[in-house]
């Protein structure tokens, strides 16, 4: 029992430093979000794109979600289908985090 505590305790430490805003920091660059949205999500390259700043987490995160899925299908999110199988969950969660830490 004492290992199966210890090994749920390891595990949901590694998920939450993984999806930390200084992890989503680097993948906002190293995944491309920076030539569209910006630097820090402030001056999107197209006037009709979003500022990311300040958005609250659990939105943004729920919105990268529906676009990789498909339940978000509008004008805006045909750009972003092209680069949402770069990330996964646990990335998309840090992006969202990293952006709703932006003032």
């Amino acid at each position: 029992m004492k290992k199966i505590l210890a090994l749920l305790v390891a595990v949901a430490a590694t998920s939450a430093a993984f999806a930390s805003p200084e992890e989503g920091a680097k993948l906002y660059a190293e995944k491309t979000c920076v030539a569209c949205h910006g630097k820090e999500g402030r001056k999107p390259l197209m006037p009709a794109y979003p500022k990311l700043t300040g958005q609250n987490a659990a939105y943004a995160e729920q919105q990268m979600k529906d676009i990789k899925s498909g339940a978000r299908n509008n004008g805006q999110t045909a750009a972003m289908q092209g680069v949402m199988h770069l990330v996964n969950d646990a990335e998309i969660k840090s992006l969202a985090e990293y952006l709703a830490s932006l003032k």
